[in-house]
């Protein structure tokens, strides 16, 4: 059976799935996270619906879980083909595993279903279910079906004509195979590209924090590198854990941002439900490596994930409380490289780190308002802030910033630097580059040239690789003399 190109037999009925068919998305976890991102018991609500079945759970979720259908990712191409099925004289009907009511508005959105099929509550309609219903509804042959996964070869069985979307090649031949005129939508790759994506790499760059109390230390013993570099590795698939966990609960508000949409699974281009199984995969790594670090830096992490945890969940969309609670996950990063290796930290370090980094922060709203003043909406989508704060946001960080440069100051003033540093002179230029460094990012941001994490920003931007490259040559000059 040759793969048949738009090919329309408009004498019969086309049926249309939903979940990675109309959609690349699936509406059972979309509605889940959605529903946790309201309301974090909606979680427990579903483990006490579970041994009702999953049609009951869907029914919970449809209930709870807010929906906007223009913000889902639809698969172009089967949205052309039901129009053009339309065009051409035939009837297209949605059914779909997905609960009634979400159905119900996803349809009415679209306007190109002359019927609507889901699950009820106690019915979940799927595989053989859904295979059970179209023969009684249309007749055994009576339909064309579009599906996209295993769950609907007993549907594609009784069809006249079967289409698949984005189906991997053994699927493809399992559906040839039961003789019908059969059609491929899409392309059977399945990229390993947005997996990575996912784990936002690029974000590992905040780690090397963890490398700062060995070299502000200057404790740089092989053994002391190994352990640090253990901690890096935990503390990015920790942190990745927590990107995707970010990315499931805030698909709806980085669908309607002009850039987080592209994002692997805003967009569709990573299964939702590979997402849900990546968070814990990649935390229970992440934790085995710190377990072999010791008990002090086991704590430091899961103290860390606890907090990110009530960041993504509730934090981050409380004004100033979320800019403080950044501030200290960075500051984690740096108390978490001293677990693993034994170094005592500096009071100093520490007063400079949570200074510096709530600036950091700061600029990082200031970012999104002025984003959000371009595009002239009132406030950010998922956060707290309104345009009107950003004059405020924007003094934050500048005074939070200078704040950070006098510690440095004071510190390069105090006794104990001299018991690191043969010059310590030297470090006076640092404070003098950072003042710069930092009253440029500000400048940047307010000119809405900022379109990226500041730490993200500064390690692709010229001008902070030259003023890194020239403190790292003072404080090299200040140790050597």
């Amino acid at each position: 059976m040759g793969d048949m190109q738009h090919a329309i037999w408009p004498d019969r009925v086309l049926v249309v799935d939903l979940d990675g068919t109309l959609i690349r998305s699936d509406m059972l976890y979309e509605s889940l996270w959605g529903a946790c991102r309201a309301d974090w018991k909606a979680g427990l609500a579903v483990a006490a619906a579970l041994p009702r079945g999953r049609a009951a759970v869907k029914r919970l979720l449809a209930g709870r879980a807010p929906l906007d259908p223009a913000a889902l990712p639809y698969d172009a191409a089967v949205l052309e083909r039901v129009r053009s099925w339309r065009a051409a004289g035939g009837r297209c009907v949605l059914v779909t595993a997905t609960d009634q009511e979400l159905a119900d508005r996803i349809a009415a959105h679209l306007g190109l279903f002359d019927e609507v099929h889901g699950s009820d509550g106690t019915t979940n309609l799927k595989g053989p279910e859904k295979a059970a219903f179209l023969t009684r509804r249309f007749g055994a042959g009576g339909y064309a079906y579009i599906g996209d996964s295993p769950a609907d070869l007993a549907v594609w069985r009784d069809a006249a004509h079967a289409i698949t979307v984005n189906a991997p090649g053994t699927l493809r031949r399992q559906v040839e195979a039961l003789g019908h005129e059969t059609e491929h939508l899409g392309t059977e790759a399945r990229p390993l590209r947005p997996y990575l994506r996912a784990l936002r790499p690029h974000q590992w760059l905040k780690n090397v924090l963890v490398f700062l109390p060995m070299v502000a230390g200057h404790q740089l013993q092989a053994g002391v590198l190994l352990q640090s570099l253990l901690a890096f590795l935990a503390f990015s698939l920790v942190a990745s854990s927590v990107y995707v966990l970010n990315d499931l609960l805030d698909l709806a508000a980085d669908r309607a941002h002009p850039r987080k949409r592209n994002r692997p699974l805003a967009s569709g281009a990573l299964s939702i439900a590979h997402g849900t199984a990546m968070a814990p995969a990649l935390l229970g790594l992440g934790f085995l490596i710190a377990a072999a670090l010791g008990p002090a830096f086991l704590g430091v992490m899961a103290v860390y994930y606890l907090l990110t945890t009530v960041y993504s969940f509730d934090l981050k969309r409380r004004p100033i409380v979320d800019i403080c609670a950044l501030a200290c996950l960075y500051t984690l990063r740096i108390v978490a490289g001293a677990a693993a290796t034994g170094i005592v930290l500096s009071v100093w370090l520490l007063a400079f780190a949570i200074f510096f980094f709530f600036a950091l922060a700061a600029v990082k709203r200031q970012a999104e308002l002025v984003d959000i003043a371009a595009r002239g909406a009132l406030g950010a989508s998922g956060r707290g802030y309104q345009v009107g704060d950003l004059a405020v946001v924007s003094q934050m960080s500048v005074a939070s910033g200078y704040v950070s440069v006098l510690v440095m100051a004071l510190y390069v003033n105090s006794p104990a630097v001299s018991e690191l540093y043969s010059f310590p002179a030297a470090l006076w230029g640092i404070c003098l580059i950072l003042l710069y460094w930092i009253s440029r990012m500000i400048i940047t941001t307010h000119r809405g040239n900022m379109h990226d994490d500041p730490v993200v920003y500064a390690a692709k931007d010229r001008v902070s690789q030259v003023c890194g490259l020239l403190i790292f040559a003072l404080a090299l000059i200040a140790t050597m003399g």
